[in-house]
């Protein structure tokens, strides 16, 4: 054979052992690129969780103070009725 040939086989060659080399090149990171996005949405999850949780107890904290209020105004309201001093407008 021909020294032309085999240049042209080792060009071939090289040629698909590139396209090789860059194919799984690619993949590999396309791979590391998915389980990125995997590792963050894990992460948006367990905030999306955490902020979820947050949100519960605050509401039951805003429950509670309104409970709360509730009751100083009763017992504010019930302090006020047995005042001796206190002026409430029946005694005008």
């Amino acid at each position: 054979m021909a020294a032309w040939v085999w240049i042209l086989i080792a060009i071939g060659v090289l040629v698909v052992l590139g396209i090789v080399v860059f194919g799984a090149k690619r993949n590999r990171e396309k791979t590391q690129r998915r389980e990125q996005a995997q590792e963050l949405r894990q992460e948006a999850d367990t905030r999306t969780q955490q902020a979820v949780e947050r949100e519960r107890v605050a509401e039951e904290q805003v429950r509670q103070a309104k409970e709360a209020r509730k009751v100083a105004a009763e017992v504010g309201a019930r302090a006020d009725h047995i005042d001796p001093d206190s002026e409430t407008p029946e005694q005008e």
